[in-house]
């Protein structure tokens, strides 16, 4: 096996030698830097330069965004602190599920083409095509909407009457490409740093909640009476029966669980361009039940502890679209009366939506990357440059995120919302497709005689658990918008553009997969004709480059501020 090291002193045999200095030349055999980055020159890859620390801190910054911070406040209102409390953990398990899913496919075939690879490969070549296309879509809308928060962010110190919020959208858009087009050593490392600071942050929150709630703030200890006044189940509809109501408060919880939990599936896009892959990803994945059950439901408990759901101020926050005025722990802060906290959590908020922006934009080129890895987009988006970017598929990806600026004129803003409804259900149809793909995967490597033994990671509740999960994914994807039915508070009759928006993504998913179908003429994959080895070769060959650069440095420890005050936490 041929292996470049750049840095390498020793000799190898001549006839392997010869060989390699071949395939150096034509680009073909993976070249490892001294950072441990493994790289190829044929224009065709993505660089291997994520390391473990960042992408334990990836997947820990996919899991915390503004979904918590902020989304809760409007669960506590609709739900109650009962119901976010049990539908907060539902959904985490389900989270937990799909991702260590995700981790057994990644770890076997660690490749850049991701979920609509693993989809094509293991399911059906219509499946892939339309997870692909349908996940791109989620995200050059999502980044421009994050542009949008972070614009209205600041206008906490800057009012839009002096400064146009397009100008803040445009600074932040030019500076996220830039940082996407320095290549992913440079991504990583700054993206490691933001996770870090939100790793802080929320600890800060979740410390701050737990002495507000026991008295050790300026106020008295609030312990569980917001529990019993006005209670733990919140009426969803105020007007008929008061136990139907508390049920669609409690159901509404869980849709807004689901939302506050996507994203966490980012780790899987990753794969491509993560150093040794196969123990770096599965060590991520494991600790995700833990970081759900950290991050997501201590916040929720001790928020219900600290607002009860019935508060004006919190439905006045509410209404607020983001920032500091938005987060029901800046609220929880100011019932406490502790002064200058809110300008502190406004900046935090602000990196977490850079961060989020960021991040989206880098999933967008990836995925499309992966489309046309897999010769679902065209080739010209699979070209990268030296460092591994693929600037082409950054390049249509940014152009997409241009529609931020519709925010910045008002009346535009409203569509914008519905474009944004429309297309967040297709974060919930891919757990769905990677539920899907997973069960295909366990059934066809049962077939091919592919063991559990000889698997670098297998799903502790194997087939069983993401049937279970698919189940509830589907339920709640079928539910999402089911207030348009009940005659919610916010509506007196039937809200179609509501109906319209939430529910128009599902018929367009369905459309891409038959419509594949019926143009391809694809089929759906048989167990015995799954395709298990095809581009493990050349994983292997880079892992192998990868832990021969590894031995010849030496024993490597990751960054001392991560050892000494981040990694002992997980």
């Amino acid at each position: 096996m041929a292996v470049i090291n750049r840095h390498s002193n020793s000799s190898s045999d001549g006839a392997n030698a010869e060989y390699g200095k071949k395939e150096y030349e034509t680009g073909a055999v993976p070249v490892v830097d001294h950072d441990g980055v493994v790289e190829y020159q044929d224009h065709q890859h993505l660089h291997r330069g994520l390391k473990s620390r960042h992408i334990t801190m990836i997947a820990i910054g996919g899991a915390i965004g503004t979904g918590l911070i902020i989304g809760t406040g409007k669960a506590l209102e609709q739900s109650g602190p009962g119901s976010i409390l049990i539908s907060y953990t539902f959904v985490g398990f389900l989270v937990w599920i799909v991702m260590c899913a995700l981790g057994e496919m990644a770890a076997w075939l660690p490749h850049a083409s991701g979920f609509s690879g693993y989809a094509t490969r293991f399911c059906d070549p219509a499946l892939g095509f339309a997870l692909g296309w349908t996940y791109w879509c989620k995200y050059i809308i999502t980044t421009p909407n994050q542009l949008t928060a972070t614009a209205l962010i600041i206008q906490y110190w800057c009012p839009p009457d002096k400064v146009n919020p397009g100008v803040f959208i445009a600074v932040f858009l030019v500076v996220i490409i830039a940082i996407n087009y320095f290549g992913i050593k440079f991504f990583g490392e700054l993206e490691f740093w933001l996770s870090s600071i939100k790793v802080v942050v929320i600890i800060g929150i979740i410390l701050l909640s737990f002495l507000l709630a026991v008295g050790a703030g300026p106020g008295p200890a609030t312990g569980f009476k917001y529990w019993k006044n006005p209670g733990a189940f919140a009426p969803y509809i105020q007007k008929g029966d008061k136990s139907a109501g508390q049920f669609y408060g409690f159901w509404a919880s869980f849709v807004n669980a689901v939302f506050a939990y996507l994203g966490t599936e980012l780790i899987g896009v990753t794969v491509g361009e993560a150093q040794n892959p196969r123990k770096t990803i599965p060590r991520a994945i494991k600790l995700t039940f833990f970081r759900i059950l950290f991050f997501y439901v201590l916040s929720v408990f001790f928020l219900g502890m600290l607002i009860p759901y019935n508060d004006k101020r919190l439905a006045a926050a509410n209404k607020a679209k983001t920032g500091a005025a938005a987060s029901p722990f800046v609220l929880a802060i100011d019932i406490a009366g502790i002064r200058y906290l809110p300008a502190i959590v406004n900046a935090c908020i602000l990196l977490f939506t850079f961060s989020a922006s960021n991040s989206d934009l880098y999933i967008a080129s990836r995925t499309i990357y992966g489309l046309a890895e897999r010769g679902h987009a065209p080739k010209i988006f699979k070209w990268t440059d030296k460092r591994g970017v693929p600037v082409p598929a950054l390049a249509i990806s940014a152009l997409f995120c241009c529609s931020a600026f519709m925010n910045a004129a008002q009346d535009s803003t409203q569509v914008f919302s519905y474009f944004v409804n429309l297309v967040s259900i297709f974060g919930l149809c891919a757990w769905i497709s990677l539920l899907v793909t997973h069960i295909f995967f366990v059934k066809a490597r049962h077939a091919q005689g592919i063991t559990n033994e000889q698997m670098p990671f297998v799903a502790p509740l194997g087939i069983w658990g993401s049937y279970f999960a698919l189940f509830f994914c589907v339920l709640i994807a079928l539910t999402k918008n089911f207030s348009v039915f009940t005659r919610s508070p916010k509506y007196g009759s039937f809200d179609y553009k509501n109906f319209i928006t939430g529910y128009l993504a599902i018929p367009v998913y369905l459309i891409c997969i038959f419509g594949y179908k019926f143009i391809m003429k694809s089929h759906r994959v048989r167990p015995h004709e799954a395709d298990f080895y095809t581009g493990k070769e050349e994983i292997d060959r880079e892992e192998e480059a990868f832990l021969a650069a590894k031995a010849a440095k030496g024993p490597q420890q990751e960054g001392k501020f991560y050892r000494k005050f981040v990694s002992w936490l997980f």
